[in-house]
């Protein structure tokens, strides 16, 4: 299944278009770095919708753009002060250029989604052993590392072991993302818990940076800590046993899945558009995410 993603955000010209992921859509400037602009567009089932929701790729930059300000002091990230167009003013930066590592670097407080249901067949996530009898939604007796494969838009990412990591990059550089991986989450998992959330997963993506101050190093890239890339619960209603009350796009997903929608998402065919009230239920999600989190008002 492949997805033919469009772009139109009126840029200057000099703007080579790179490639486009389910959310971003990444850009060559004059200036050989990456303009990263953050699109409206929402995935679920490995669709890319074709209903967008309203603000979604500002608030998405927003968030992440305030975690790695939070997190500078702990680990380097490839954004960088340059100005963007003003037609994606708001929703994109301007990033140097990395040399992607390809591995999803997944860490999970809580057990939940994929990890949850690896647990229930092999009592393991990524190769972790975890001990009997942990219900969904429960709190991981540590923060377990359970890296993935970056798979292209419209398929699955696939969870392997550490041991994967080590044979795909060697025992150094696996342990670096390891470590770096780790390190983000229990410093955000912290943050987000005086704030009365509580990051149950979430997912990183590192690179060596080719240019710029940080050139050679290991360095935080694509983007941090969003809805769309980690799991939040609201702390106060947290109850294990069954799927928890996320910051995200659950909206979406319980509307595809219903006989409302009359999709099947196993039928190989493309996801019917979003009905207004959807739209602006998950709107409504995304902001009250982005004011949790940074304790600012969207506007």
């Amino acid at each position: 299944m492949t997805q033919e993603l469009t772009h139109n955000y009126d840029l200057p010209d000099g703007y080579e278009h790179i490639l486009s992921g389910k959310v971003r859509d990444l850009f060559r400037t004059p200036q050989e770095r990456i303009l990263m602009v953050t699109s409206d567009r929402i995935s679920a089932y490995d669709w890319v919708l074709p209903t967008e929701i309203p603000d979604k790729g500002r608030i998405l930059n927003l968030i992440s753009q305030w975690w790695f300000a939070q997190l500078q002091g702990l680990v380097f990230n490839h954004t960088t002060t340059s100005k963007v167009p003003k037609s994606v003013i708001g929703r994109a930066v301007v990033c140097e250029p990395l040399e992607m590592f390809p591995v999803e670097c997944v860490v999970r407080g809580y057990l939940a989604g994929s990890g949850y249901a690896d647990y229930v067949t092999t009592r393991k996530i990524s190769g972790n052993g975890l001990p009997p009898g942990l219900k969904e939604g429960a709190l991981l007796p540590k923060p377990l590392f359970t890296p993935a494969t970056k798979a292209p838009v419209g398929e699955h990412d696939e969870n392997i072991t550490y041991d994967d990591v080590i044979v795909e990059l060697g025992q150094e550089e696996a342990q670096e993302l390891k470590r770096l991986s780790t390190a983000v989450y229990e410093y955000a998992a912290e943050i987000s818990s005086r704030k009365g959330l509580i990051l149950a997963d979430t997912k990183c993506e590192f690179g060596v940076a080719l240019g710029g101050k940080y050139q050679g190093q290991i360095i935080l890239g694509d983007e941090i800590l969003t809805p769309d890339s980690s799991r939040y619960w609201e702390k106060e209603l947290w109850n294990p046993g069954g799927p928890q009350l996320s910051f995200d796009k659950q909206f979406v997903r319980d509307w595809l899945s219903s006989p409302e929608s009359g999709w099947d998402k196993n039928s190989g065919e493309a996801p019917p558009p979003l009905p207004d009230e959807i739209v602006a239920k998950t709107r409504t999600k995304y902001v009250e995410a982005y004011e949790r989190i940074t304790g600012e008002k969207f506007e």
